[in-house]
Formats: structure tokens, C-alpha cells, sequence
């Protein structure tokens, strides 16, 4: 169904292509690293590196009118899709007035480009020197299953590493709920199954022997990523459909 409201939404209005432009690789600001067309969607400073210098968080987005779509009436959704893309981009501070692009990447958050599917992006942030990107899916139609994602990154080995993954998934027929977490430094996995009906939930641990996720760069769509804890046959537990 989920897929049924795509094709007949595309049929009528197609998402324009995107076209991610180079950033620059130094700036005195924020500022300083936004494309002709693009506007700041998030920004914030934290020491990323260890350095003891204040680096730039900055999510940019393109605002671009063509990208903004219409709903033909024809299929289920949102009257309008905003389909302008991101670039999630980070500079360190080498001193005053100095930065340096660390990373350009519009991969990790997806785009959005299904008016049956709610905005991927649910944040992003700087926690205790540490990268945060979460995502999240509802749809309107196709699925009864919503999910929450967290990324923590942390510079080292000169990239952003993958230090720990959760994943909140929730069943809106069932009332199921399994969410997955994974600590690369801890080398451990958890899972608790749930059902929000009666309040009932079952803990389990397992090793994993990752001793680091991978780089960001190498991730690609966040929303596909699937580390081996988040399947339930990893927990001895049927799929469901």
C-alpha cells in the first residue's frame, strides 16, 4: 500500500532530482560554508575533536521553490511535500575566525521525497563532545510500523565513528514494541520486547564483537542501515510481517 501511494503520487508530480554543490573548505563562520540557495537549518558549537576549541555543527538546507511539491488529491498524504535536500556539515575551529571543513555529507539523513512518510529528520546535535543524528518513520499509509533512530558519532582515527546505535520500533495494530541498542565500546547489545497494552516487557543482552561502528561517510542512507541486533532472528525471534 505503502508503495501503491508513492507510485501514484509520482506518477502526477515527480520530486525534482538533487544537486549537492561542493562546500567550502574554510570559513570564518557558519556563514561562511552556505551554497548560493541554501540556508542554515541547525547550528551549534561543541568541541568535537578534544582539541579544547568550539567546532560547528551546521545542517544546511537547500530552499529552492521547485522543490516544494503539490499533492494532486489522487493518493493519501501531505497536501504539499517539501523536498528540499540537506547537508549535515561540520568544521573544526583551528583558531579564531578559522574553520575547516571536517565533513559535507547528504547521505545519513535522508530526503524527504514520500508524501505518505513523515520527515525523516527528527535532530541533530552536540552531546558531551559527541555527534548525534536521529531519524525517525511514520506513515500515513502502508505500514503500521513506527520507528526512532539515534546515531552517536565520535571523532576518532580521523572520522566520525560509529560509538553506539538504538532503534525504538512500535507496532500500531499489535501494540509490540522492540527496541535495540548498541554500545561499540561496550561491546554489548540489548533488546526489550514490549507491548504497550499491558505494560509487559523482556530484557535481553548479547555480545557484539565490533569494537567500532563504521565511519559516517561509509553508513550512506541512515534509514537502511541495518546492524545485524536489529533483526529479530539476532534475538531468536520470528519476523513479522
Amino acid at each position: 500500500m505503502l508503495l501503491f501511494c508513492f507510485s501514484a503520487y509520482s506518477d502526477y508530480q515527480e520530486v525534482p532530482a538533487a544537486v549537492y554543490p561542493v562546500l567550502p573548505s574554510r570559513a570564518a563562520d557558519a556563514k561562511g560554508f552556505i551554497p548560493k540557495g541554501w540556508v542554515i537549518e541547525e547550528q551549534q558549537q561543541g568541541d568535537l575533536n578534544k582539541d579544547g576549541k568550539p567546532d560547528l555543527l551546521i545542517l544546511l538546507r537547500q530552499n529552492n521553490p521547485s522543490n516544494i511539491v503539490t499533492n494532486d488529491g489522487m493518493s493519501p498524504g501531505t497536501p504539499s511535500l517539501d523536498s528540499n535536500p540537506r547537508i549535515l556539515a561540520i568544521a573544526f575551529q583551528q583558531k579564531k575566525n578559522v574553520y575547516t571543513l571536517a565533513v559535507q555529507n547528504h547521505d545519513l539523513i535522508p530526503r524527504h521525497d514520500n508524501p505518505c512518510i513523515d520527515d525523516p529528520l527528527g535532530g541533530v546535535s552536540i552531546d558531551a563532545g559527541n555527534l548525534i543524528v536521529r531519524l525517525h518513520f511514520w506513515a500515513n499509509a502502508g505500514s503500521w510500523s513506527t520507528s526512532s533512530i539515534k546515531f552517536t558519532f565520535r571523532y576518532q582515527a580521523a572520522c566520525f565513528k560509529l560509538i553506539g546505535y538504538d532503534d525504538s520500533t512500535s507496532w500500531r495494530n499489535t501494540g509490540e514494541t522492540i527496541d535495540v541498542s548498541i554500545n561499540y565500546l561496550t561491546k554489548k547489545a540489548k533488546c526489550v520486547l514490549g507491548n504497550y497494552t499491558n505494560n509487559l516487557h523482556t530484557e535481553k543482552w548479547a555480545d557484539y564483537p565490533d569494537a567500532l561502528g563504521p565511519c559516517l561517510d561509509a553508513i550512506g542512507d541512515g534509514s537502511g542501515f541495518s546492524p545485524e541486533p536489529r533483526s529479530k532472528s539476532f534475538w531468536g525471534i520470528g519476523e513479522k510481517e
